[in-house]
């Protein structure tokens, strides 16, 4: 569930984005929609709040917004971790796992083979199947399915393909220190045959980790359906520390081919704002797409944390969250198709607690108190440049403290500052000024929406084709809201803060597991 504080000393716990009671969480694994609820999956230590112990934690929901905690689905054991996989509908059950009276889910998740195993050091693919709509899980006895004898081979993403070659399950996986991508088919997911691989391309600042291959229609066109593969790396983001890129192209049925490469990888000295990022913010990484996801959308979520600092950040007894679902397009930007992403619908059709509005804002010189709020809201303004070298809002601020979204239209740049955010002392790398390309809208504005939580702001700019997330841990008094101008003026001729019903408080046993 996403849920308000559990203890009175637990003042980061976002109300709006999914976090485990009391546990570690990181990448989303196992993304499915099944019989009308949304099953999320993760990376989760059962034994404590920092990385360890890898399994797979469980969480539902029939909305994406209210999300509830279940047991933990695939634990780990004597020989192996779960690391990052993905879950599948075997429908027509080619597996064979199913009982004969349900489709099976099967989920096709990473050994990562400890000392005690016969594999150990290695990394191959293994199967589980549920037969009760993804509740309790067996391990298939056969398993590994998958084996190339290699340390760094994993994530599989796994879905469904009909196409000219014909119908078959297709897996994205990737060789993580050799920056590729590789990709196999199979009849019966069990039985396993390579294709082709992808790679090395553009950033290879880090390990490629947590791809994803799905199709979108290029402007809402089905007859110009393209094919987006994603793939997160850590480290190597454009802000630094972990990042997700994506490329465009086509897929065949057996090999990838994109339309968007820059290099060929081999280039670090690239520019990196000439890649294709997911979001460039410090805190969105390993981002997965749903299977299943009803009437054809694309739903997409990332672990919101940073591999630098991520089992530092200051939080008790649950460490790390995840994004906000987003659901994602595919349109033409300056001749090249890009992605397109907005928070999900669902977040914007509860109940508001309250809604204030504001019309011709003037941004003069220094700082401008507007409204004291509460630590969760959504905002949405429009910013028309004056002389002003930068502008913007002061969020979660208290008159001193607070982070800063700004825009410098001469360098066009979009703004992320949270050294003055509250506390930024628990690592090194945490306090940052980030930025990211920005360009106005066709009429010379600039809209930004941001939603905001209890320690995080994810920001969408340039009709969802830039977005920046960001973790911050400001007081519990720093809920102020300021507009800002540096070296000039600007205006803001609509702004809107909405205060959103939050999801209703649970507070129940924790799941902790007994050893």
């Amino acid at each position: 569930m996403t849920a308000n504080p559990a203890h009175e000393d637990d003042i980061f716990r976002p109300a709006i984005h999914y976090t485990a009671k009391n546990t570690w969480l990181n990448d989303p694994n196992g993304l499915v929609y099944h019989e009308g609820i949304y099953h999320l999956y993760y990376q989760n230590n059962p034994f404590g709040n920092v990385w360890g112990n890898m399994s797979w934690g469980h969480a539902t929901s029939v909305d994406l917004v209210n999300w509830d905690e279940q047991p933990v689905a695939i634990l780990c054991d004597a020989e192996e971790d779960i690391f990052s996989g993905s879950i599948v509908i075997d429908q027509y059950n080619t597996s064979g796992l199913g009982n004969g009276q349900a489709a099976p889910l099967v989920a096709i998740y990473t050994s990562a083979y400890k000392d005690s195993s016969a594999r150990r050091g290695t990394q191959a693919q293994s199967l589980a199947w549920s037969s009760d709509g993804g509740y309790t899980w067996t391990k298939h006895q056969g398993n590994p399915v998958l084996d190339r004898n290699s340390a760094d081979f994993r994530d599989p993403k796994v879905f469904r393909y009909s196409g000219p070659p014909g119908s078959y399950w297709v897996m994205v996986a990737v060789e993580a220190n050799e920056h590729k991508v590789v990709i196999y088919s199979s009849d019966n997911l069990r039985d396993w045959h390579y294709l082709s691989s992808f790679g090395p391309a553009n950033a290879t600042g880090g390990v490629w980790e947590c791809p994803d291959l799905f199709p979108l229609p290029l402007d809402g066109d089905e007859e110009q359906t393209k094919w987006v593969l994603t793939v997160n790396l850590n480290p190597g983001g454009p802000n630094s520390g972990s990042g997700g890129q994506y490329f465009v192209g086509r897929f065949d049925g057996v090999a990838f081919t994109s339309q968007t490469t820059v290099t060929d990888g081999s280039n670090q000295t690239a520019d990196l704002d000439t890649y294709h990022w997911l979001d460039w913010g410090r805190d969105y990484y390993a981002a997965v797409s749903f299977n299943d996801a009803p009437d054809g959308r694309r739903l997409m979520v990332g672990w919101m944390n940073n591999w630098q600092y991520g089992a530092a950040i200051p939080t008790w007894p649950w460490r790390s969250s995840m994004s906000l679902v987003r659901e994602i397009s595919l349109v033409t930007h300056q001749g090249q198709p890009r992605l397109s992403q907005r928070v999900a619908d669902e977040y914007r059709t509860g109940n508001a607690l309250s809604v204030s509005t504001w019309a011709d804002l003037a941004i003069d010189e220094g700082m401008r108190h507007l409204h004291t709020g509460a630590p969760v809201e959504i905002i949405e303004v429009i910013f028309i440049p004056g002389s002003a070298e930068e502008f913007g809002l002061i969020i979660r601020g208290n008159g001193t403290d607070g982070t800063r979204i700004g825009i410098r239209p001469s360098e066009n740049r979009l703004i992320m500052d949270r050294k003055s955010s509250g506390n930024t002392e628990f690592h090194d790398a945490f306090a940052s000024t980030d930025t990211a390309p920005l360009k106005q809208d066709s009429d010379g504005s600039y809209t930004l929406t941001l939603f905001i939580d209890h320690c995080s702001v994810e920001v969408f700019a340039q009709n969802g084709l830039v977005t920046m997330t960001g973790l911050i841990f400001p007081g519990p008094d720093s809920t102020r809201l300021s507009l800002y101008a540096k070296g000039g003026t600007a205006t803001a001729p609509c702004l809107k803060v909405t205060r959103p019903a939050e999801p209703p408080v649970r507070i129940e046993e924790p799941l902790v597991l007994s050893r």
